[in-house]
């Protein structure tokens, strides 16, 4: 495995860093600023960060041996190799993570779910600590079709239609009867009036047919 170790993160010079999601500060040991750069590891780390499309909160990466017995690490842990990473999982679910990981090739993998990171390193292939908690997926609201919506509708405005035009016609009749009996002067009205009524009673009917044609239409694509 092919590394290069500075003395300090700062001493990286541009041309010899080629992950663009990372910067040597955030591979560096954090107790002393050193950095050995494994470029195997950082290939795959970059590649977990291109598959996954977030960015990946790097909490440990190269640990110098004098910081790795501070933080109480592994004797033989593999961030003093600089092949091995403790990732936050704050913005990832953690089953999708690990997936990832194994796919672009980190065999092994600690999870921390109370300190809330994962470690991932180029192996052996092992895996310890506790799982993190299933993390509630919620559902997206219902929506109501479409075409339920406009069956609605047309049902709704046709039924008014055929009520309104009921009542109208209705109104007219008893007009009719009223001014026939009480108001002579106003007979050559009547007719008019007559007429009036088929004019409701057309429109109730045209209501009917448009309510019972949309619920109709809708029980045949079943979505009454």
């Amino acid at each position: 495995m092919p590394t290069t170790t500075y003395a300090h993160f700062r001493d990286v010079p541009e041309s010899a860093w080629r992950w663009p999601s990372f910067s040597p500060a955030e591979i560096a040991c954090r107790g002393t600023g050193a950095i050995k750069i494994n470029t195997e590891a950082m290939d795959k780390l970059q590649s977990l960060r291109n598959r996954l499309g977030k960015p990946l909160i790097v909490r440990s990466g190269y640990r110098s041996p004098s910081h790795n017995r501070a933080v109480g690490g592994a004797p033989a842990s593999k961030h003093m190799l600089g092949t091995a990473f403790d990732i936050a999982m704050s913005n990832h679910d953690p089953v999708k993570f690990a997936e990832a990981a194994r796919a672009v090739g980190f065999l092994g993998f600690g999870t921390y779910p109370r300190s809330g990171f994962m470690h991932i390193d180029l192996g052996p292939a092992r895996s310890w600590g506790d799982p993190f908690p299933v993390r509630a997926t919620p559902f997206v609201a219902e929506t109501q079709p479409a075409r339920e919506v406009l069956a609605d509708s047309r049902t709704l405005k046709g039924g008014g239609a055929a009520g309104i035009a009921t009542v109208g016609a209705a109104g007219v009749e008893v007009t009719h009867e009223v001014l026939a009996e009480t108001q002579s002067a106003i007979l050559p009205l009547v007719p008019y009036l007559d007429t009036l009524r088929w004019v409701f009673i057309a429109v109730a009917l045209a209501g009917i047919a448009v309510a019972i044609h949309a619920r109709v239409d809708d029980w045949k694509r079943g979505q009454r």
